[in-house]
């Protein structure tokens, strides 16, 4: 009997050295029946067709070479090949079709594997980093330190400073730390600023009110303010200015300049407000980052 079988082979470890796998597939027999146990059979050459399953292993030994261990169920099409024809019950395992279980142990080599797979390489890790892909990329969206040129920025307030006095003053930029009343470098140019007009003008007295946004509750805010406020007047305190000119009081978030259904504008709800109280008119708005 000769028999050409064409099976589908799952590996369930392709990587491992000890590979199982399970198979499937179809095949077609070529036979002559001989020493039937019915004398009528024709004993000319015929063919069937059959379904085979089975299991594996294959166990590497080297780069091309594998020992096979394999066993298959084979179900024939028809009850011919014993010689004790039967009728059909249908394509798989009918009673009167003919099946065999066949063992087999080999040796196999590949002689031709084709472009080799990259599954493996989910067990060993990424592949090759290309360093200078990423370097490339590193040099092409990378940018420069920025740093703060405090000395610029008191020249600008400075610029601006030589208005009369009796103007109101915007002065943006005055920050705090997150959830916190320290004050941040970047507001010393401006509060230098604001020290200076009130040490020319010594008969000015201030109020200075702390705002907040809408996060968080009544109490809260209103504590958070008062003591932003408080960081101003002790920083224009170390500046020279007479504590009693300076008054302070937080407004937490009664007194919204903006809806905050647009985030960007929550910036202008977190202020500080210096209001001058008599003498000339200065009017402060001064920002914290949140």
């Amino acid at each position: 009997m000769i028999t050409g079988d064409f099976v589908f082979l799952y590996y369930i470890a392709p990587c491992e050295p000890w590979s199982p796998y399970i198979l499937a597939g179809s095949g077609i027999n070529y036979y002559r029946p001989v020493n039937t146990l019915a004398p009528h059979l024709d004993n000319e050459y015929t063919t069937d067709g059959q379904y085979i399953i089975g299991a594996g292993s294959e166990i590497r030994i080297g780069d091309n070479w594998r020992v096979k261990l394999e066993v298959a169920y084979n179900m024939v099409w028809s009850s011919n090949i014993d010689g004790n024809p039967g009728p059909s019950n249908g394509l798989i395992g009918g009673t009167a079709n003919d099946s065999w279980v066949n063992a087999d142990v080999g040796l196999l080599y590949y002689f031709s594997k084709g472009e080799p797979s990259k599954i493996c390489q989910l067990y060993t890790g990424i592949a090759e980093v290309d360093y200078n892909q990423v370097e490339d990329i590193v040099r092409r969206y990378q940018t420069e330190p920025t740093e703060i040129d405090y000395n610029r920025i008191e020249d600008i307030v400075k610029r601006y400073s030589q208005r009369a006095v009796e103007d109101n003053w915007t002065l943006l930029g005055v920050n705090f730390d997150f959830n916190k009343a320290t004050l941040r470098p970047e507001a010393y140019p401006i509060l230098d600023n604001a020290a200076e007009i009130l040490l020319t003008h010594p008969d000015v007295s201030v109020e200075i009110y702390g705002h907040t946004d809408q996060v968080g509750s009544d109490k809260y805010n209103f504590k958070l303010s008062l003591q932003r406020a408080e960081s101003v007047k002790k920083y224009l305190i170390a500046k020279g200015v007479d504590a009693g000119r300076l008054n302070t009081a937080g407004k937490g978030k009664r007194e919204l300049l903006f809806n905050e259904k647009d985030p960007t504008r929550r910036y202008y709800n977190e202020r500080i407000e210096i209001r001058v109280k008599k003498k000339i008119n200065i009017y402060y708005l001064i920002n914290w980052d949140l």
